[in-house]
């Protein structure tokens, strides 16, 4: 191992002087390359990405130190086609001989060929170019620096700057920024032209964010000129203009305090080609029209049916099609109130969740006389019926290809209420090597569902709730049910599921959701094909049996423990039921043997889940365009509670193992709990550190001793721990000894810094840790228990390196993970002992993993 980190730390410490030689190689001569900035303030460094930002000149992108980018501009030739011309004009032989087999015009087109031009070209796009320190903009970094300082109350600032010219066409720059005392905030006064709105101010004076004691900072008066627009177009004045709030900062007296005096003008409106100043109106909504249009319709201007309700006038061009309280409970712009944006806002965001009608539009018309506004809202139907059809081509570790179609039906305001039905139907066909195939047929998978949902723009319970989630959190409620059926894949499953759950949000970057009813039922249909499916369990029972007489009818040609044909199912019948009389309960074999039984019980019986769970989660993400943001989910999840209560009612026998049936099945009872926390920070320049942290618990109890394992936890994969693959990892030090291991606790920790290598292509560092334990169930394996923090010793580490390319619709990811530190080794052995290319996981997936 060290050997190997010294040829790795010696290649890049070649690597590094090699390339740092020649990166003046396209630097003028007389000029410098820009190597850094330094900024002093106060005779302090100060490396704050805010005042960095004001620097109009930064040195040349590096990733760990090295300017890539810089290197590929520098390897690019200019006049390929010079250069090219030249290698024939010194060689006339040569150019006759390949104008032989090649025609003369095919070898000048060489010339623009990818390896003579395209490839040089690719450099100096991709490269970039050095960046030689240039006077002039370094003066107007000073002029942007002190502008900086002023603009937070600093009004003596000066800057300065010296440029050190270095030896090899290399140079640095040294700002300077003294900033003298700051002014603070000293007395606020107003002067407002519309008394109407000097009686609004002061209701919302209080709230102001300018105040006296305060330092002065441009951000300051920015955000209260937003803050008190926002006001005023919230409270009537349709037509407030945030250029009327003005503020005079007097700061030319010595003492570095500064009166305030915010001056909010009357409204200025063109009459001909004159600019005039009026008083600014407070509008109530006289009225609120709704038009509504089908799409196919060929009249759209004719009223053919109307209606009246709560104050609220709907208008038709054909028969009215929808409930007017459908409508109506989207529309916050509300008669004989103040004129709201805001609301405005809110109305069109609830209409566009109907997802029944097209860009709704809102029109205002002035009653100057009344000084009211007439609301018109025009909604055009999207169509009712809709139909899709899809089909893929797919390649899984399951199957070597796959064909899978879909088809699908949705129809629009099935009640009259903007409900909507979706219907769907989906199938694969598949071809697999791997499985049993005895009619040699080509595709020899197949699995079908149907999926059908119903949703409600509202809450759908028999009583209201307005007043404890309102409207304005948007709430909706979403009842589904699916079936799917499998044929030659694992277990050959058979999974109907059932679901009635309410969102809603409390806030605007704030959601919640709560699954009243969540209904699962799983059948496994193929148990007999279990030791085909977890051919790990089946070798060490097959290496167990070797040391046994066991009965030939239990064993193939070869002498192994048939998988199909019950031979590994009835050795462990007979093994724990004393038929070998040197298989002791107390030995290990017999351990292993009891061990495999439990495990393939558990994973062999029907599941029959009824749980409720409740989800509240915040993001505060604004955009696609946002780099820095954190997000928190929390769930929690009850199961068997209602199955139990009808079991215990209706005196249900319980079985020798003190578990109780209902309707001839055995239902699950678990308390779940997951909290899981992300966390983006901006770096600037393209670089961006990532963490996500995730905690999650399943404790069984009454009526069950483990958790199902659809419910339960899993580690590794793509969006997981990277350096292992999904369901390899754990559980805890026992070193993943089953073909999918999953378990009821989970610890996984995330870390990746993100760059920007050239174009669309980024990179990443990252680093996994986590692993998956069993707690307070069955499990009697010591090494897979979580006992404490002492456990955390088997916390897994994944390191690596990734590439992502940004195709703008999406990002596509490599992710390679080495297994830094593997907890299933002895102690001596988990750090760096598998540390290379040839052990190392490939991660493909599509955006980021968090």
């Amino acid at each position: 191992m060290n050997n190997i980190f010294t040829k790795i730390s010696l290649f890049i410490i070649i690597s590094t002087f090699i390339c740092s030689c020649n990166i003046v190689k396209k630097v003028p001569e007389g000029k410098h390359l820009l190597v850094d900035n330094k900024i002093l303030v106060n005779d302090k460094k100060n490396s704050q990405d805010e005042l960095l930002s004001n620097i109009m000149q930064k040195p040349n992108t590096s990733i760990l130190g090295y300017r890539l980018r810089l290197n590929m501009f520098n390897l690019s030739k200019k006049n390929t086609d010079s250069i090219f011309k030249a290698k024939y004009s010194a060689n006339p032989a040569k150019y006759y001989r390949k104008s032989k087999w090649l025609s003369k015009k095919q070898v000048n087109r060489l010339g623009k060929s990818f390896w003579y031009s395209g490839w040089h070209s690719f450099l100096r796009e991709t490269g970039e170019p050095p960046v030689i320190i240039d006077e002039t903009k370094t003066q107007k970094t000073t002029k942007r620096l002190k502008a900086y300082y002023l603009n937070q109350g600093y009004f003596d600032a000066q800057a300065k700057f010296k440029i050190e010219y270095k030896e090899n066409k290399r140079g640095l720059v040294n700002y300077s920024v003294t900033t003298g005392k700051p002014t603070y905030i000293d007395t606020l006064s107003r002067e407002i032209e519309t008394p109407a709105l000097d009686s609004l101010y002061l209701i919302t004076q209080s709230k102001s964010l300018i105040k006296k004691g305060q330092q002065y900072n441009v951000e300051n008066f920015e955000a209260e000129q937003v803050r008190i627009t926002n006001y005023f177009t919230d409270n009537g004045v349709r037509f407030f203009q945030q250029k009327s709030v003005v503020f005079i900062v007097d700061t030319l007296n010595n003492n570095y305090k500064a009166p305030v005096k915010i001056n909010i003008t009357n409204q200025t409106k063109k009459v001909g080609d004159s600019l005039i100043s009026v008083p600014y109106k407070i509008y109530r909504i006289g009225e609120v029209n709704i038009f509504t249009t089908d799409n196919d319709s060929k009249n759209k201007t004719k009223i053919a049916d109307s209606a009246r309700y709560k104050n609220f006038n709907l208008f038709s061009t054909d028969k009215l099609k929808y409930k007017p309280k459908a409508i109506t409970d989207a529309v916050f712009v509300l008669k004989d109130s103040l004129y709201s944006n805001k609301k405005h806002s809110l109305t069109l965001k609830s209409i566009n969740n109907l997802r029944i009608f097209k860009y709704p539009n809102i029109i205002y018309v002035e009653d100057t006389l009344k000084q009211t506004l007439k609301a018109n809202i025009y909604l055009t139907a999207i169509e009712k019926y809709k139909f899709g059809a899809n089909v893929d081509f797919t390649h899984s570790n399951i199957q070597d290809i796959g064909i899978t179609g879909s088809t699908s039906v949705s129809i629009r305001n099935l009640f009259k209420r903007a409900e909507i039905l979706e219907i769907g139907f989906r199938a694969n066909i598949g071809s697999s090597k791997k499985l049993a195939n005895p009619n040699n047929q080509f595709f020899n998978i197949l699995e079908f569902g149907a999926d059908m949902r119903l949703s409600f723009p509202r809450l759908w319970l028999p009583f209201k709730t307005d007043k404890i989630i309102p409207k304005t959190m948007f709430p909706a409620s979403y009842i589904s049910s699916s079936f799917t059926k499998q044929t030659n894949i694992g277990l050959d499953k058979e999974n109907f599921t059932a679901t009635v759950n309410y969102n809603w949000k409390p806030k605007e970057k704030n959601a919640a959701k709560l699954d009243i009813v969540n209904l699962q039922y799983v059948k496994n249909i193929n148990i007999d094909n279990y030791f085909n499916v977890y051919g790990s369990s089946y070798t060490i029972l097959n290496k167990i049996s070797k040391n046994y007489p066991v009965d030939s009818e239990f064993l193939d040609t070869n002498g192994d423990l048939t998988k199909t044909e019950g031979g590994a199912t009835n050795f462990i019948n007979s093994a724990l039921n004393n038929v070998y009389p040197s298989l002791t309960p107390t030995s290990a074999d017999y351990k292993a043997i009891k061990s495999i039984k439990e495990r393939k019980d558990r994973l062999t019986e029907n599941n029959l889940i009824f749980a409720s769970n409740f989800t509240y989660s915040k993001d505060t993400k604004s955009d696609l365009f946002d780099k820095e943001f954190y997000s928190i989910r929390n769930k929690i999840e009850l199961a068997g509670n209602v199955f139990s209560l009808a079991a215990n009612l209706s005196n249900q026998p319980k079985s020798t193992e003190g578990s109780r049936t209902l309707f001839g099945l055995e239902y699950s009872q678990y308390a779940k709990g997951e909290i899981e926390y992300v966390k983006h920070w901006d770096l600037t320049q393209g670089k961006t550190i990532a963490i996500r942290s995730f905690f999650g618990i399943a404790i069984p109890y009454g009526n069950s001793k483990s958790v199902p394992f659809s419910r339960s936890y899993f580690a590794g994969g793509s969006n997981d721990n990277r350096a292992w693959e999904s369901y390899s990892l754990g559980q805890g030090s026992s070193g993943g000894l089953n073909d999918f291991n999953e378990a009821n606790m989970k610890i996984a920790l995330n870390a990746e810094f993100r760059f920007k290598y050239f174009g669309s292509l980024y990179g990443a560092f990252f680093a996994d840790a986590g692993n998956i334990w069993n707690v307070l169930d069955n499990e009697t394996d010591e090494t897979k228990i979580f006992t404490g923090l002492k456990s955390l010793k088997s916390l897994a580490l994944g390191t690596g390196i990734g590439f992502r390319y940004d195709f703008k619709f999406f990002l596509a990811r490599l992710d390679f993970g080495f297994k830094t530190y593997n907890p299933a080794k002895i102690e001596t052995q988990r750090w760096f002992k598998e540390y290379n290319l040839s052990q190392s996981i490939v991660n493909i997936g599509i955006n980021y993993p968090f």
